[in-house]
């Protein structure tokens, strides 16, 4: 098991340091080999009102000049100890770590980061918590049911899920149940945790529900399938004949084996949302990392987006590590 873990471990890093060198390349080589000159990459620093003589230090500060594999390893390091930009009217320093610094707001990205990823990790866990309890139950029921009327409610209901954007259903929740029957909280609103969790989860429990409802739907259907299929096996035909009571057969035997599949998008939804909920912030005018990342699109302010992508990567790499541990405790052959 500790031999797993490890390895699962040592790929994850060696998996971050490829996926660095791959936002590295987007960023900084692609265009380069596009025909970019140092002078134009500088600009999406600055913008592109900024004078000649600013662009010039600005790139030679950030060393656009200097070969690549230089350049990498300088803004690789700089992630881990830091990094102090001469733009030769002023010095900016950018602690460690630094993800990147905003020359047109003249802050670093990291404390920008962590300002707004507390809305974004609160939207992202609640929802995920609904969407997986009420997708898996959903998903198991309509399975032992199969041809109800339950059954063909559920997956009719998963499908619209699943076909609604998340802007539609969101609009339609606010106009709905926030303006015209005031029961949840208006768009915009936000409590931090630690100052009151009641007010918390009230002003989060629309848009939990809404991205719940998108997802929940996909888990729905995917546990369906794979208890439909596992619930004809031998072995559980075995677990009955033992007498072992229905309970016992569905949850411990049948959902267990279909676990694996629903851990491995759960994974996956969950980093990618960890990274930035775009569409529903943007929606429920949450300032978390989405709509973080959509303003420094409009704005064209590159280290805010690369700084942000750098974090997504990390999250949606994290999370598919908790995930391989997580196949150990549930189907035990993987551990060898």
């Amino acid at each position: 098991m500790l031999t797993y873990i490890f390895r699962r471990m040592i790929a994850s890093v060696l998996l971050l340091l490829v996926v660095s060198m791959v936002v590295f390349a987007i960023f900084y080589l692609f265009p380069r080999w596009a025909g970019a000159t140092p002078e134009t990459l500088a600009t999406r620093y600055v913008g592109r009102s900024a004078t000649a003589s600013t662009v010039k230090a600005t790139a030679e500060s950030l060393g656009f000049y200097d070969p690549v594999w230089v350049q990498y390893w300088h803004w690789l390091k700089a992630v881990f100890v830091g990094q102090t930009y001469d733009m030769g009217a002023e010095v900016v320093n950018c602690p460690a770590p630094c993800l990147g610094f905003s020359f047109q707001s003249k802050t670093p990205v990291w404390p920008d980061i962590v300002d707004r990823a507390p809305v974004t990790f609160s939207l992202a866990v609640g929802a995920s918590i609904l969407w997986l309890v009420a997708g898996v139950a959903t998903g198991v029921l309509s399975a032992l049911r199969r041809g109800t009327f339950f059954d063909r409610a559920a997956m009719s209901v998963a499908l619209a899920g699943v076909s609604l954007p998340i802007f539609f259903t969101g609009l339609i929740g606010l106009a709905l149940f926030s303006y015209k029957i005031p029961i949840f909280a208006p768009g915009g609103s936000y409590t931090p945790f630690t100052q009151n969790p009641a007010s918390w989860a009230y002003d989060l429990l629309l848009p939990w529900i809404t991205l719940a409802f998108l997802f929940s739907a996909q888990y729905a259907r995917l546990t369906r399938a794979g208890m439909l299929e596992t619930m004809n096996e031998d072995y559980i035909r075995t677990a009955r004949a033992k007498g072992l009571v229905e309970r016992t057969v569905v949850l411990k035997h049948g959902l267990r084996a279909t676990l694996t599949p629903i851990l491995t998008i759960f994974g996956l939804d969950l980093g990618l949302l960890l990274g930035g909920a775009v569409l529903t912030e943007k929606t429920f005018s949450l300032n978390g990392l989405g709509k973080y990342t959509v303003d420094a699109i409009e704005n064209q302010d590159l280290p805010r987006i690369l700084g942000v992508t750098l974090v997504a990567a990390f999250f949606i790499v994290t999370s598919n590590l908790v995930v391989d541990l997580l196949y150990a405790v549930v189907d035990p052959r993987v551990r060898r």
